[in-house]
């Protein structure tokens, strides 16, 4: 097991004899005695009242707030509501609140109106409409930055506990932000993302010779499907992890020729076996059963689906999202070069996964860098400290090294001494008066998100209200939660972007209208189609502008709203 960043002062005496005296990064001298496995220094002797530690805020606190500040009011607020699936997510959980019954059934298209619709995520549904309620789409951002917020600072805050440095595990969180803003949206696979984190450390922690406290916390993983399976399906990850554990434990024990160990891998395989069986069973506790599991298999296993929805299409690398997950894995492979105690085959495993999953799913790129930097930022502290042990270095790396290890293990002493983060719960609770404040009519508010009128049809949704139109809308998939969210029940829409309801054969005659493919308006017709809200610019938009049987009824420059002459 790696050790914490505070083992790392063992290591000086090393060198001890060569060094006789040096002043750390932050002014403070001390001597490196080579008798000792400590470092004497002026600060490692200031003692901090209880107070300092209540009260000071911690590096994972900033981090946090950072995070939180600047996507409730800062620049990335306007991103979080840049995927419209969020409306039809918030109608949906109203809908349950209303009915007092969860969704079995679609009734927000007129195309599957009345068939079985697997509304896996209905939980969270029922959370984010109830907080719509209560604060509006503020309310909306506000929840999803404190669960993205939280997810990074965790993950800082574990790899601070795995061994990493501050600076290290920092540096590559900032990669992992990047990386993530190709999918930062107020949808429920955020909660994805945190219950991730939290999994793999409870597995990998288990791991421990000297935890029984860590194995006896994977009978933790059971209660977190429970939750997992009825919020996202991103849950799957959950069994995959599990399984590559169990592969690990599996290939140890038939490789492993002292009878000692084989008992104890025999042991950890029994373990993983039930607490993986369990899981399963609480999985099946969900509105739809074992159904479910093959539902999600048969919409993931659509070869046609996963090569023409834009999030499980592998990554466009010349994008910065991309690129940033580019750095993560030229990092990690660094790392794994030169560092001298390789990471045990559990984790490897996972580095192979967590590889393969970004590059072939673009969706899956968050959820990917999390993983990576969990593993690879003790790695990379590791090999500093190797590499300041090194005799082949020049004495003046070894001592800029060492001086630098001495600095950063107390700076992660620190902070894992702070415990109560309550600037993190008082920047919270200051949010929650701010949308309670922002809910207020005719007061102006530092939170104030909306649908972007130059990303979505938020004019002519205004129009489509004006006029009185009742009809069903026929818009893009991307736009269709919008439509639900602003219009239903008065319109509903012909598609949207739940394309495990639509299915393959569905979604193929959509495409067709779209991209104006051979007998493109027969989609058009056989629907009965009557408005079409269409991309300004979009190809679809200027041919039937062009047609004989369709009026241009308005357009401005996001989008075009057009009606059949003759109704069907």
């Amino acid at each position: 097991m790696l050790k914490s960043a505070g083992c790392f002062n063992s290591r000086f005496s090393v060198i001890g004899s060569q060094l006789p005296a040096q002043t750390c990064a932050v002014g403070c001298e001390h001597t490196l005695d080579p008798n000792s496995s400590q470092i004497a220094t002026g600060f490692d002797k200031i003692t901090h009242p209880a107070w300092f530690r209540f009260l000071a805020p911690s590096a994972t606190d900033l981090f946090f707030i950072i995070l939180l500040v600047a996507m409730s009011g800062g620049a990335l607020s306007a991103r979080l509501l840049g995927d419209a699936g969020i409306g039809w997510h918030i109608r949906n959980g109203e809908q349950m609140l209303r009915t007092h019954t969860i969704t079995r059934t679609d009734s927000f298209s007129v195309s599957m109106a009345g068939q079985t619709w697997y509304a896996w995520e209905w939980l969270y549904d029922l959370k984010i409409a109830g907080i719509h309620h209560w604060f509006g789409l503020n309310g909306v951002v506000f929840f999803t930055a404190v669960i993205v917020a939280m997810t990074f600072a965790l993950t800082l805050r574990l790899s601070l506990q795995r061994g990493a440095d501050v600076p290290v595990a920092a540096f590559l969180l900032v990669l992992s932000l990047g990386v993530s803003m190709i999918h930062l949206f107020a949808r429920p696979h955020i909660l994805s993302w945190l219950f991730t984190v939290i999994w793999f450390q409870v597995l990998d922690g288990s791991e421990s010779v000297d935890g029984p406290e860590n194995r006896r916390r994977l009978w933790y993983l059971p209660a977190l499907m429970l939750f997992w399976v009825n919020l996202h399906g991103g849950f799957v990850l959950g069994f995959v992890l599990l399984g590559l554990y169990l592969l690990s434990a599996a290939i140890r024990y038939f490789r492993c020729r002292d009878e000692g160990m084989r008992q104890r891998m025999a042991s950890r395989l029994r373990e993983l076996g039930i607490v993986t069986a369990a899981s399963l069973l609480a999985s099946v506790i969900n509105p739809y059963g074992y159904k479910l599991h093959f539902h999600v298999y048969r919409y993931l296993s659509s070869r046609w689906l996963m090569n023409h929805i834009d999030e499980f299409l592998s990554p466009n690398f010349h994008g910065v999202a991309q690129q940033c997950f580019v750095a993560i894995l030229l990092i990690t492979i660094v790392g794994l070069a030169v560092a001298h105690n390789k990471p045990p085959l559990s984790r490897v495993l996972v580095l192979l996964f967590a590889t393969y999953s970004g590059l072939y799913a673009s969706r899956s790129l968050p959820v990917s860098s999390l993983l990576l930097t969990l593993i690879v930022a003790p790695l990379w502290t590791q090999a500093l400290a190797e590499a300041r042990d090194n005799p082949s270095l020049s004495l003046r790396l070894r001592g800029i090294l060492s001086r630098w290890l001495s600095f950063t293990s107390r700076v992660g002493r620190i902070e894992l001494g702070f415990r109560f983060h309550l600037w993190s719960l008082a920047a919270v609770v200051i949010g929650l008066l701010v949308c309670v404040q922002a809910k207020k009519p005719g007061e102006r508010s530092w939170m104030d998100v909306h649908f972007d009128a130059g990303h979505f049809p938020v004019q002519a949704g205004d129009v489509i209200v004006q006029r009185g139109i009742h009809e069903p809308i026929f818009a893009p998939d991307s736009w269709g939660g919008y439509l639900i969210y602003r219009l239903y029940p008065r319109n509903k829409v012909f598609v949207d972007d739940r394309h495990d309801l639509y299915g393959e054969e569905f979604l193929r005659e959509y495409l067709k209208a779209i991209r104006l493919t051979p007998d493109w308006n027969g989609f058009l017709d056989e629907k009965r189609v009557n408005w079409a809200l269409l991309p300004a610019e979009s190809s679809l938009a200027n041919m039937l502008k062009e047609t004989s049987r369709w009026n241009l009824a308005y357009q401005d420059g996001t989008s075009v709203l057009l009606e059949r002459r003759v109704k069907m």
